[in-house]
């Protein structure tokens, strides 16, 4: 049985290394004119945790010149990657646990994320992930197709059903294009409307095993 993670949201409570690389990047186009003053809240840049950098402009400033996104996004991967360097980076509490237990019990885990290479080696280093996750799949991989379409390139190098586990609608729709069973992560960055085509929900990350087995009996 083979059990797909999302990261951001799902193992990694990236809003504490996100927040401030989307504050540095939106203060300088207010700087450089191109955006007006505005206080973000945590809930507003929440939303944009799961997306793509591309998909993230793309819908977040689309009147912006090409040019000017492509310049914000790299400057948020790049600070995010100095966050992460800097110590600051953050796995939810117990999540080193779950993902052991997991693995102990026989499940094979995969790491299925809407980021950057540079990004999950930064975390890879950071937290030993290797020791937690078996594969490793991310977006810049496969040019930056939708995570369903990804599941698709590497379903058949694994023997074995899937689980899909996350926080966002991108999550629930890879299992839902793909029929595979799903856990919604509720304490993540996405809503309860998101997530209602799960076939669990989880308030918490320790609820995990429980869940998995109660969709593998």
């Amino acid at each position: 049985m083979n059990l797909i993670f999302d990261y951001d949201g799902t193992l990694n409570n990236c809003l504490v290394t996100y927040r401030p690389a989307f504050n540095k990047a939106y203060q300088w186009l207010v700087d450089h004119g191109y955006a007006a003053p505005h206080q973000y809240t945590d809930k507003e840049i929440s939303y944009w945790l799961g997306f793509t950098g591309t998909q993230m402009w793309e819908t977040f400033q689309p009147d912006l010149p090409f040019e000017i996104r492509e310049f914000c996004r790299n400057m948020i991967g790049e600070e995010t990657d100095r966050q992460i360097r800097s110590g600051n980076a953050q796995l939810f509490p117990n999540t080193e646990n779950v993902l052991t237990e997991l693995k102990n019990q026989g499940f094979t885990i995969l790491f299925l994320s809407n980021c950057r290479i540079s990004y999950l080696e930064s975390h890879r280093q950071h937290f030993h992930l290797e020791k937690y996750i078996d594969f490793f799949y991310c977006s810049e991989q496969f040019g930056g197709i939708p995570k369903y379409e990804i599941f698709r390139k590497f379903r058949n190098q694994h023997s074995g059903e899937y689980i899909m586990i996350g926080d966002r609608f991108h999550d629930i729709e890879t299992a839902v294009q793909n029929h595979l069973k799903s856990v919604g992560c509720l304490y993540g960055y996405g809503s309860a409307e998101e997530l209602s085509k799960a076939d669990i929900l989880v308030n918490d990350i320790t609820e995990i095993p429980e869940a998995i087995h109660k969709l593998t009996k």
